[in-house]
């Protein structure tokens, strides 16, 4: 669908590819599904739950998050406070789906992080399976043969 000699590059395939995420995750939730899936905030600054937690996603280097995808939304901290409670667990966390991908614009890797503070120190890191087999066993909800999170030594357990 890019079309080069039409003028698109990176940066306009890049916002059709967001875009199109932003719109595929709010049908999925309003088509009621998953009931575990909601949104937040539809705005460009989208912010998704997964059973009531806040997560956002972009496109970049799971081990070097930017400034930017360390801001985080005051809907997007005030729901986590709400989901944790008051034990103070919530100050400064967010959820984070890094999408990396190569230079033609395929997904290399996703990994679900959880990150703390603006300079987003690393509480959870797990790649994210993305094989055929991997997915037709998550369709079977067996999630028993997937690798567990890679959690630093800092790492909290919220429940």
């Amino acid at each position: 669908m890019a079309d080069p000699w039409a003028g698109d590059d990176a940066w306009s395939i890049g916002c059709r590819a967001y875009s199109f995420s932003r719109n595929r995750l709010r049908q999925a939730a309003e088509g009621g599904r998953y009931r575990w899936l909601a949104v937040l905030d539809a705005t460009h600054h989208f912010v998704f739950l997964i059973d009531g937690v806040p997560v956002r996603f972009f496109r970049g280097d799971a081990e070097e998050p930017s400034k930017r995808t360390l801001r985080q939304q005051e809907s997007e901290a005030q729901q986590l406070a709400l989901v944790l409670g008051d034990a103070g667990g919530a100050d400064g966390l967010m959820f984070r789906l890094a999408v990396e991908t190569g230079e033609g614009g395929e997904v290399r890797r996703v990994v679900f992080l959880a990150l703390r503070g603006e300079e987003g120190a690393v509480e959870c890191f797990w790649p994210v399976p993305l094989g055929n087999d991997d997915l037709s066993s998550a369709r079977r909800n067996t999630a028993a043969n997937l690798a567990p999170p890679l959690a630093t030594a800092s790492s909290r357990r919220f429940s």
